[in-house]
């Protein structure tokens, strides 16, 4: 399988309601194949062209429409594609994402939605048919800045996202909600609204994924030394959550990663966006 992925930092109007913006290419030959894409801590919202995006929803594949929305997922996702998929995404934090496109929040894995950012994708198609992503990737982002100024910031989400962020989804919802100046109730309410997700949920994907991220990059890792370093309870704690999000133990993952690293032609993916950060 051949594949690309590029990265792109928002304009600095959009920081605070989006991750980055990323472009990905994969050809998977004339045979469909599945890509398995692991949870982490955002919500995308995914433009693709080509041959085609499909999951299994209730035991049948189901064809996605261009753009929709992958929310916050809770365990790994898998989607297939055969041909050429490129795809262009957003990556939004997840308190920010409905408010900016002004949808009731939820908690759908994979999303379907009506909505008039639909209209981008004719000329979006015309871009990325010429070989022109740069083209397609400043006319997405102007629907955002566009987009952007028309909501106000919740300065409250605003602080409380950072300190989670930096604290990589180890801060007690306590100190997250001091953090914000708020109290625990309000922060909740308010963020539950917004995402409709709580606190807790949205820190254990953030924490999941530093995991899983150093063990992609490090397999190596002593894990009893990265549930400490993370702030899990004990090691048996940090495998539990990860085995929840992932599917697998922290120890099997490490040995995927290390396998893979070793293989010039392997199928596992890694990059730093698109669809979760780590694809199978």
């Amino acid at each position: 399988m051949q594949h690309q992925h590029q990265e792109f930092e928002p304009p600095e109007a959009l920081q605070d309601t989006i991750k980055c913006f990323w472009y990905d290419s994969r050809d998977s030959g004339v045979f469909e194949s599945g890509f398995e894409v692991l949870p982490d801590g955002y919500a995308e919202i995914i433009f693709h062209f080509g041959g085609g995006c499909s999951t299994l929803h209730q035991g049948s594949m189901k064809l996605l429409p261009s753009p929709f929305m992958v929310g916050l997922l809770n365990r790994p996702a898998v989607f297939y594609t055969k041909n050429r998929l490129e795809i262009i995404g957003i990556r939004c934090f997840p308190w920010t994402v409905f408010d900016l496109l002004k949808l009731p929040s939820g908690k759908d894995e994979v999303r379907v939605f009506e909505h008039p950012i639909a209209q981008l994708q004719p000329a979006l198609n015309g871009y990325i048919e010429s070989g022109n992503v740069d083209k397609a990737l400043v006319h997405v982002k102007e629907y955002f800045l566009n987009a952007r100024s028309r909501i106000a910031t919740d300065s409250m989400l605003f602080k409380a996202g950072v300190a989670m962020r930096k604290a990589n989804g180890s801060m007690p919802v306590r100190e997250v909600a001091a953090a914000a100046h708020a109290t625990v109730r309000t922060l909740e309410r308010n963020f539950k609204q917004s995402s409709g997700y709580t606190v807790k949920d949205v820190s254990g994907l953030m924490r999941f994924e530093q995991v899983r991220n150093r063990l992609w990059l490090h397999p190596e890792t002593n894990i009893a030394g990265l549930a400490h370093e993370l702030g899990y309870a004990d090691q048996s704690h940090l495998s539990r959550e990860f085995k929840r999000f992932s599917g697998t133990t922290p120890a099997v993952f490490a040995r995927k990663a290390r396998k893979a690293k070793q293989l010039a032609n392997s199928d596992f993916i890694a990059f730093t966006g698109g669809f979760g950060k780590l694809q199978i």
